[in-house]
C-alpha cells in the first residue's frame, strides 16, 4: 500500500498532538495536524499543490462549540474527491453517523479506542471498507431504515402533484419567490399563488419550508435554470 498520509483535523491540541505521535510511530504513516476545518482545506490545498496529496483525514466530530466536523470534512472530500475520511467522536450518536455516512465518511471510531483500532480503520478505509463501532450498527440500522420510510412517504406525497404542482414546487427548492415563479414558468402571480397552496395541502403541510423540506427528502431537485413552459 506504501505510506499512508494521514491529516488529523483537531482543535483539542493536547489529543491531536498525541494522536499525531502515536501514529508517527508507525513507519508507513506520516502525519500532520490540521486546528480547524478552514486549515484543513488550507493544508490540503497546499499538499496537493505539491503533488503529495493526504490520503486519509481524521476529523473530530465537534470542532470546538459550533463548528461541524461532519460538515468540514464533507467540504474537503469535495474539494479532493480520492480522499477519505473517519470520524473520531467523543461518544457514540447514531444519527450523527449515518450523517457521516451519508457525507462520505468511511468511519466512526471513538476517541478512546486503541491505537491499533484505529490503524485497522484508517487502513480499511483505504481499500473502500466501512468501519463502525458493532454497539453502534443497530442504531444506524435503525436509522436509515427511518430514513428510507420519511423518503418513500415523501416520495408518494410528491408523486400526487401535478407536472405544473411539481414545477412549482421545484422553483419552491430553488428559492424563488411568487413573482420570480411567476417569471420562470409563465404565469401569473396568482395563479402561482393557487399552485402554492395546492401544493402545501397535497403535502400535508402548513409552510414552505417544510414543502422544501419533504420535497428534498424525496430526491425532488430545484428548478432549472432555463424557463418552463
Amino acid at each position: 500500500m506504501g505510506r499512508i498520509r494521514v491529516l488529523v483535523v483537531d482543535d483539542h491540541r493536547i489529543f491531536a498532538e498525541a494522536l499525531a505521535a502515536a501514529l508517527s510511530a508507525e513507519p508507513d504513516v506520516e502525519v500532520a495536524v490540521a486546528w480547524s476545518g478552514p486549515a484543513a482545506e488550507r493544508a490540503l490545498d497546499r499538499a496537493a499543490a505539491e503533488g503529495r496529496g493526504y490520503q486519509v483525514l481524521l476529523v473530530d466530530a465537534d470542532l470546538g462549540d459550533t463548528a461541524d466536523g461532519i460538515a468540514a470534512a464533507a467540504r474537503c472530500r469535495a474539494a479532493h474527491p480520492g480522499l477519505r475520511f473517519v470520524v473520531l467522536a467523543a461518544q457514540d450518536d447514531p444519527r450523527r453517523a449515518v450523517r457521516a455516512l451519508q457525507a462520505g465518511a468511511g468511519g466512526w471510531v471513538a476517541k478512546d479506542c486503541s491505537l491499533t483500532r484505529l490503524l485497522t480503520v484508517v487502513r480499511g478505509v483505504l481499500r473502500d471498507e466501512t468501519h463502525l463501532p458493532p454497539a453502534l450498527l443497530t442504531g444506524v440500522v435503525r436509522e436509515l431504515t427511518a430514513a428510507r420510510r420519511d423518503r418513500t412517504e415523501s416520495e408518494r406525497l410528491v408523486e400526487s402533484l401535478t407536472p405544473r404542482e411539481k414545477q412549482v414546487l421545484r422553483c419552491m427548492v430553488a428559492g424563488l419567490g411568487r413573482q420570480a415563479a411567476a417569471d420562470r414558468l409563465y404565469l401569473s402571480p396568482h395563479t402561482v399563488r393557487t399552485h402554492m397552496q395546492n401544493v402545501l395541502g397535497k403535502l400535508g403541510v402548513h409552510s414552505t419550508l417544510a414543502a422544501v423540506a419533504l420535497a428534498r427528502r424525496a430526491g425532488l431537485g430545484p428548478a432549472e435554470a432555463a424557463a418552463v413552459r
